[in-house]
């Protein structure tokens, strides 16, 4: 099954090897209150794995309070999660519960916690250390029992070198760490998400029609570096699901920035004057010829056959370049690091080539 979890408000979706080591952290930390640090860029699911940590705990039928730390300013994010007494402070009219407290007995998700300023990283230590709270203004503190689960795109470590974090409460969340890995380290899942996100977006569209992507546009888009990760996925397909005129979403309804390298193809040249008349077929011939690409009467393994045609582009652009990996990453539109990493995930060596 690629739908490891499954609630009635999300679902998390992959079956790639950096996925499947995050599926069975979760099967082991959730049924636990350990606390777990989850670490990850933008766009990757930082939130939704803290949801099916919680869906899958014992505090499932309690609350989940979700804080992004970096969306409140410094000066009122105190307040709310602590929460104040009434005439703790001008303006302050009535006792305001924080939101540690709504979360009492269940999970409080605190996304970003690499942005809380230093301040508040001491009384948050308190709160894991003492496991009660002091509301602005209070008089005594308030006993909680609370789950809770941190996420950052930042790297802490550096941020503990730097002084920007605190060392002691950085080890008190870090007891299960996760990485959320970035969509171009599991692009096997691209077709899987993509066909998520289009029966998601389909369902909320007014085409009479399910709309699909064809083979081609499919492997333009896993050759897609997706900076923003499956939030910038999960836009575009949206975004299509608009924009594209017909049933079928091909390289003509990619935009631009998607293209990449494909950008300066003409998809409409015909390499027959008899397909005239039938454009999809048009398509397939081009790209057959552009791509050396063809289906098999038995079929195929699209998987394979994505990661072989990768490979061979990478070899070749290694190959134009003598194994030069800064201008081969350049051929290829990526970055240095990008194609190590790949090389390193194909165990690709210079003599392996030759």
């Amino acid at each position: 099954m690629n739908i490891k979890f499954r609630t009635n408000s999300f679902q998390i979706v992959g079956e790639s090897k950096p996925i499947r080591e995050v599926f069975e952290l979760i099967e082991k930390a959730a049924p636990t209150d350990s606390t777990v640090m989850v670490f990850g860029e933008s766009g990757t699911g930082k939130e939704i794995i803290a949801r099916a940590l919680h869906a899958k705990s014992l505090r499932a039928n309690k609350p989940f309070v979700a804080v992004n730390c970096a969306a409140i300013p410094s000066e009122l994010l105190e307040s709310e999660l602590f929460g104040y007494e009434k005439g703790a402070f001008t303006g302050a009219g009535v006792t305001r519960v924080g939101r540690m407290e709504m979360a009492d007995q269940g999970t409080v998700f605190l996304d970003e916690i690499g942005d809380m300023p230093l301040t508040l990283q001491v009384k948050l230590l308190r709160v894991l250390a003492e496991r009660e709270i002091d509301r602005i203004g209070g008089a005594k503190s308030i006993p909680i029992d609370i789950r809770v689960i941190a996420a950052t795109h930042r790297n802490l470590e550096q941020s503990v070198q730097n002084g920007s974090f605190r060392e002691d409460l950085y080890y008190r969340l870090n007891i299960i760490p996760v990485v959320m890995p970035p969509l171009r380290e599991r692009k096997t899942d691209i077709p899987l998400l993509a066909r998520f996100f289009l029966s998601k977006f389909t369902g909320s569209s007014q085409d009479s029609f399910e709309k699909t992507i064809s083979n081609e546009a499919m492997a333009i888009m896993i050759a897609y570096e997706w900076p923003g990760n499956i939030r910038e996925l999960a836009n575009f397909i949206e975004r299509m699901v608009v924009l594209s005129p017909g049933p079928v979403i091909t390289p003509r309804d990619l935009p631009e920035k998607i293209l990449g390298g494909h950008s300066g193809r003409n998809w409409n040249t015909l390499e027959n004057e008899e397909l005239a008349e039938n454009p999809a077929q048009v398509l397939q011939v081009s790209l057959r010829n552009t791509y050396s690409m063809s289906l098999p009467d038995e079929g195929m393994n699209l998987k394979k056959a994505v990661e072989d045609f990768e490979r061979g582009l990478i070899l070749e652009a290694l190959e134009k370049t003598n194994w030069v990996k800064n201008k081969a990453a350049a051929l290829l539109g990526l970055n240095r690091t990008t194609l190590v990493e790949k090389l390193k995930k194909m165990n690709l060596k210079q003599e392996m080539a030759s």
